[in-house]
């Protein structure tokens, strides 16, 4: 069935499969909380790779999370394939490619999926699927896109980002004690997954400082991978001495929290600029060749069907200020100026700091 033929499946087990990146998987958080609102009692399970499962933790709208490698080995396939069959009455597939859309075939007789458009080798998989609406990588929000899916089968749409929690607060606030002390403090995230979406050391070095002279204390946050550690440790070398760096040493469940508390964060294209979105601290996010109306960070309290940011331009919306670096082919949406994940963008090497310096003081005016 195509988007304008729809009803609500009874379903007792449903699973939502999202597999890709941490922002992607915390961009399904409307969609699962949605599904949680429509079926109170079910089991509401999701697939996830298991570098993402993170960004799920503590989510009470969920009851299983299940994960796989992102390249698994054959018997890991084996095993997921009998943990799935038919064990759910409604499979739901986030994201268009051949290992979710496999995995709705084998989970469960009622299957909704996001389908490739009809001029691309996919175009087929809308005839194995009973509901589906077709991918769009340019003009719909990637959370607009999931909650497309539930409109076929009659879910009301609930919009809010649902951030990983954590249990026990008092436990993160006598390890890290400036969350609770009344100091006012930044987070800074210099360090996106990819070369391309990097913004300079120089321009965090610059910010850093600026900042520090506005009195606000400066948090460092990045992941445990070497490289990541390295480039924030270079980074931290330069900014005062009490500045905090938690790059590798917390989850991401105590890093949502600790963002929470800021004043301020700052960061790249990356799953960690959408979760500090979704704490509702101000966010100022550096845009270079991503198209902001498929990736902006989705705005704190924001309950509309239609984007919410524009495709080219400095933009600002409830608690997301994004700036987009300077060029004519800017979204180019490609991966770097030599199209590779290790290449440099020049639109975000020439972004000046004084345009995020601008930015800080809106912010911070707010």
């Amino acid at each position: 069935m195509n988007s304008e033929q729809s009803l609500q499946p009874k379903s007792r087990k449903i699973l939502v499969i999202a597999m890709r990146y941490l922002g992607d998987v915390l961009l399904t958080t409307p969609l699962l909380h949605s599904l949680r609102e429509a079926y109170p009692d079910a089991q509401l399970d999701v697939l996830v790779f298991c570098n993402t499962a993170a960004m799920l933790e503590g989510n009470p709208d969920i009851t299983h999370i299940l994960t796989t490698s992102n390249r698994p080995k054959f018997s890991e396939y084996w095993q997921l394939i009998w943990q799935l069959f038919r064990h759910y009455d409604l499979a739901i597939a986030t994201q268009a490619g051949d290992r979710p859309f496999l995995y709705t075939l084998l989970a469960a007789p009622v299957r909704v999926a996001v389908v490739p458009p009809k001029k691309t080798t996919g175009w087929w998989k809308r005839f194995f699927v009973q509901y589906w609406t077709e991918f769009d990588d340019d003009d719909t929000h990637t959370v607009l896109q999931h909650l497309k899916l539930l409109d076929l089968i009659n879910v009301p749409r609930r919009f809010s980002l649902v951030p990983p929690q954590i249990s026990n607060t008092k436990q993160l606030v006598q390890q890290f004690p400036f969350v609770a002390d009344n100091i006012n403090y930044a987070v800074l995230h210099p360090h996106p997954q990819w070369t391309y979406k990097q913004w300079t050391v120089e321009g965090w070095v610059e910010v850093g400082r600026y900042l520090n002279n506005m009195g606000l204390k400066l948090v460092l946050s990045g992941g445990a991978a070497q490289e990541e550690v390295d480039y924030i440790a270079n980074i931290q070398r330069q900014l005062p001495e009490d500045t905090i760096n938690l790059a590798g040493r917390i989850s991401l469940a105590k890093l949502a929290f600790i963002m929470a508390q800021a004043k301020l964060y700052i960061g790249p294209d990356t799953g960690i600029t959408h979760l500090a979105a979704a704490t509702g601290v101000p966010v100022i996010a550096l845009y270079g060749p991503t198209n902001p109306v498929k990736w902006a960070p989705w705005p704190s309290g924001y309950s509309q069907n239609k984007n919410p940011f524009h495709k080219i331009g400095s933009q600002q919306f409830n608690n997301i200020y994004l700036i987009q670096g300077n060029g004519d082919c800017v979204p180019c949406h490609l991966e770097g100026c030599d199209k590779h994940r290790k290449s440099r963008s020049k639109c975000l090497d020439t972004l000046s700091h004084e345009c995020v310096k601008e930015a800080i003081r809106w912010a911070l005016s707010k």
